[in-house]
């Protein structure tokens, strides 16, 4: 069944307001354009959505899965698939920070009906054929979305995580650049080890997204609601659409629905297979 939408969206852990303390205003706009983002994929009507973020592996995660902020100084618990925990248990699988902030994200945004999930970690070093390869066969029966979690370069700056590298920007406008127009060559196009040099830990995901979009094939329209990198890591929010003609009288398949949103709520639902 076909790829209807995707969203891309970084995963600094100081999304979360809680974790933010006194920057969090500062993080306002990077967490409405990840709101939006989720929620289009809702508004395209996918029944599934695959989370895909870097980790230590490549592997697809057993749901539920659940994930604690407890790590960055926030005994907070995310759970997806099966309900919700909004406290720290302590033990238990951890999940890595991409999929657990993309665990949060969704948590924030609540559907207008259950969701199916799937969770999918990608190894730093995965290079780009396998990227693509895993991309193109994540299809699901039914109708179904990816939400992408990665960073730009972390080299923006002398004060950055990475410490300062020219090229930083370059690359981070590239991708901004592939995102917009969705540009699935573009990104498959992007250097590991460049990459990896700049702290890009976005790369292996941005890749399995331009492997499934090119197997789903079609067109595809490009909207990149946020770019910044407010604390020398690049920070990017892209949405992709299949474009569709309406007819008279007829909404837009990719037109926006309102959806409610805010801290706390959540949703059941199990994975597909």
């Amino acid at each position: 069944m076909p790829l209807v939408a995707a969203a891309v969206c970084p995963h600094p852990p100081l999304i979360v307001p809680e974790l933010a303390g006194a920057a969090a205003p500062e993080l306002a706009e990077l967490r409405a354009a990840c709101a939006a983002a989720v929620t289009a994929l809702y508004a395209a009507g996918a029944a599934t959505v695959v989370l895909v973020g870097s980790g230590g592996h490549t592997a697809e995660l057993d749901l539920p899965r659940q994930g604690s902020f407890a790590p960055w100084g926030l005994p907070l618990a995310v759970r997806l698939g099966g309900g919700s925990a909004r406290t720290d248990p302590g033990g238990g699988d951890l999940l890595p920070l991409s999929l657990l902030v993309g665990a949060w994200l969704v948590d924030r945004v609540a559907p207008p009906t259950p969701r199916a999930w799937r969770m999918v970690s990608v190894g730093p070093d995965e290079p780009v054929d396998r990227c693509a390869a895993l991309g193109a066969g994540l299809g699901v029966d039914g109708p179904w979305a990816l939400l992408v979690l990665g960073d730009g370069s972390s080299c923006h700056g002398p004060k950055a995580p990475g410490y300062d590298d020219p090229r930083a920007g370059a690359y981070d406008e590239g991708v901004a650049r592939a995102l917009a127009d969705a540009d699935a060559d573009a990104l498959l196009g992007l250097d590991p080890a460049v990459s990896a040099q700049l702290g890009a830990a976005g790369r292996p995901a941005w890749q399995v997204l331009a492997g499934a979009v090119r197997a789903a094939g079609g067109d595809w329209r490009g909207e990149l609601r946020h770019h910044s990198h407010p604390y020398g890591v690049g920070y990017l929010v892209a949405s992709w659409s299949r474009p569709t003609q309406a007819g008279p009288g007829e909404e837009r398949a990719d037109a926006t629905v309102p959806v409610a949103a805010g801290p706390g709520r959540a949703w059941t639902g199990g994975p597909a297979r």
